[in-house]
């Protein structure tokens, strides 16, 4: 995400998650999904159990959203849904455990010790979105809500990081012009997906 996105901004879909909005589950399933899923990987669990896991956790996170709140600077929708993964995880490792798929209680109490803690996952807004995935896909999520000059204005500028002066040449629009559609995407990002993406 642009680093001049603030960092305590309210998020309209978090509120639309909290009212149990359909379209507000599915953008988030959309933006998140991906991340939860490799995190399940990441701790070693396989494909299938991951993509089962990665239900569990939504199946959670709408038992519990509402009771989600940002108290602090630390405290960000990322770091709950890493929290709530961790715990995943480490209940599908006991149960596989109980269930005799795993090997002996050394075995076991390894593989449960190597799973990263919630802070591992996402302590940091880049290690939650370290490859760039998160952001392109919050990108896509609002990219047909502009004009394609608009939305390019935006992309040059805050994502390809093109002077403006440059950027307002090459699409024939004004300096002003160029700004204010950058302006505009900001906005709508920080609206959308500002608590969630922990900015």
């Amino acid at each position: 995400m642009p680093s001049d996105i603030p960092s305590s901004i309210s998020s309209t879909l978090l509120e639309r998650i909290k009212a149990h909005r359909p379209e507000a589950w599915q953008r988030l399933v959309d933006l998140f999904g991906p991340v939860v899923y490799r995190w399940c990987r990441q701790s070693g669990v396989g494909p299938e159990d991951s993509a089962d896991l990665t239900q569990e956790v939504f199946r959670a996170v709408a038992t519990h959203v509402s009771s989600f709140r940002r108290r602090g600077e630390g405290d960000s929708f990322g770091a709950w849904l890493g929290a709530i993964t961790h715990n995943k995880v480490r209940d599908h490792f006991r149960r596989r455990h109980h269930l005799g798929e795993a090997r002996g209680g050394t075995h076991a109490q390894r593989q449960l010790q190597q799973i990263p803690e919630p802070a591992d996952f996402c302590e940091e807004g880049s290690r939650l979105d370290h490859d760039g995935t998160l952001s392109r896909r919050a990108l896509q999520l609002v990219r047909d809500e502009f004009e394609n000059r608009t939305w390019e204005a935006f992309h040059q500028t805050a994502v390809a990081g093109r002077k403006p002066v440059d950027v307002a040449d090459e699409l024939g629009m004004s300096l002003q012009a160029v700004y204010k559609a950058k302006s505009r995407v900001l906005q709508r990002l920080r609206q959308e997906f500002g608590d969630l993406l922990g900015q």
